[in-house]
């Protein structure tokens, strides 16, 4: 149990020194007085572009959370559930072990709306399987539109079998859409019971899972320079595998793992400029929402705790 309690905070911190050494020795050049000129090279436009992206990747985020408690049958006010979902990514993005830090903030919330632990346990499953279904939905179309994205991001698959691959990714997708229609039996665990979701509920899935990515991709397209821009399609193609890449690592908000894998699929841009995006994007993905999330984190357990202390007041009849 010890082993398995430290092995993902192991894995994360060896990603994260690893990423940090290949980009020690890819970057050393560089100093900080070009990094705040990129920085301030950043048209207004560019920011408020970003902080627009970054509310709608959010938004989408919640909407996860409102089709997995839909698909559970329970009824919760669109402003909790809002609160909850934000607080959780805040925080498990900043964190690592996304999944599990986040189900540890679900269940303190939706517990207190009366779910059960196997019901956040299949809220959690469902929402990160929405993110994996936006991810498979995106790179298929991003293979067959972009074939040549793998040279940047992969060495392993050769160019020509980039479209095939995007057409099999796709087909995997309508596999899941078929299961739904048809209506597969369930697939029942030691805990919990995953089931297939209504038809309404899977094709709002197919619509709505990708949006996050999408918004949370544009946040760095709107602030790299013009110059030698590949365009939104190549951007989005990197963090696709540059994003994956950092939740499978389990490094806290990707630290190294993000630049070290945009920095390889844009060479046409300067190293400082793709870092001075990343910068914008973390301050705007990462930073604002976990300070934010705290706050409500902490608002959440004051409030938790004065009722408490009423209703313990009430029952001793003082």
């Amino acid at each position: 149990m010890r082993l398995k309690k430290f092995f993902w905070p192991v894995v994360g911190a060896a990603a994260i020194v690893f990423s940090l050494w290949i980009l020690y020795h890819d970057l050393r050049g560089l100093s900080f007085h070009e990094f705040r000129e990129s920085l301030l090279a950043i048209p207004p436009s560019g920011w408020i572009l970003a902080a627009l992206a970054t509310i709608a990747a959010y938004a989408a985020l919640a909407a996860y959370d409102h089709l997995a408690l839909e698909h559970l049958g329970r009824r919760i006010s669109l402003w909790f559930i809002t609160i909850a979902s934000f607080t959780a990514y805040a925080l498990a993005h900043n964190i690592g072990a996304s999944v599990f830090s986040g189900a540890v903030v679900r269940y303190r919330a939706y517990s207190s709306k009366g779910l059960s632990a196997s019901e956040v346990g299949v809220l959690v499953a469902f929402c990160s399987f929405t993110f994996a279904l936006g991810t498979a939905v995106l790179m298929g179309l991003v293979l067959i539109v972009e074939p040549e994205i793998i040279e940047r991001v992969s060495e392993v698959l050769p160019v020509e079998a980039a479209f095939s691959t995007g057409v099999l990714i796709l087909a995997l997708v309508s596999l899941y859409v078929v299961g739904s229609l048809v209506g597969f039996r369930p697939i029942r665990t030691r805990w919990l019971k995953l089931e297939y979701p209504r038809p309404s509920i899977a094709f709002r899935q197919l619509l709505i899972a990708p949006v996050e990515l999408l918004a949370a991709a544009a946040i760095i397209y709107f602030v790299l320079p013009e110059a030698g821009n590949p365009g939104y399609l190549v951007v989005l193609g990197i963090f696709l595998a540059s994003f994956s890449a950092a939740l499978l690592s389990h490094a806290p908000g990707g630290i190294g793992v993000l630049e070290l894998i945009f920095i390889a699929g844009l060479p046409e841009l300067s190293p400082v400029d793709v870092l001075a995006a990343l910068a914008v994007f973390r301050i705007f993905y990462l930073i604002i929402p976990f300070v934010l999330g705290l706050g409500a984190v902490l608002a959440f357990e004051h409030a938790r705790y004065t009722q408490s202390k009423r209703e313990e007041k009430t029952n001793t009849g003082g």
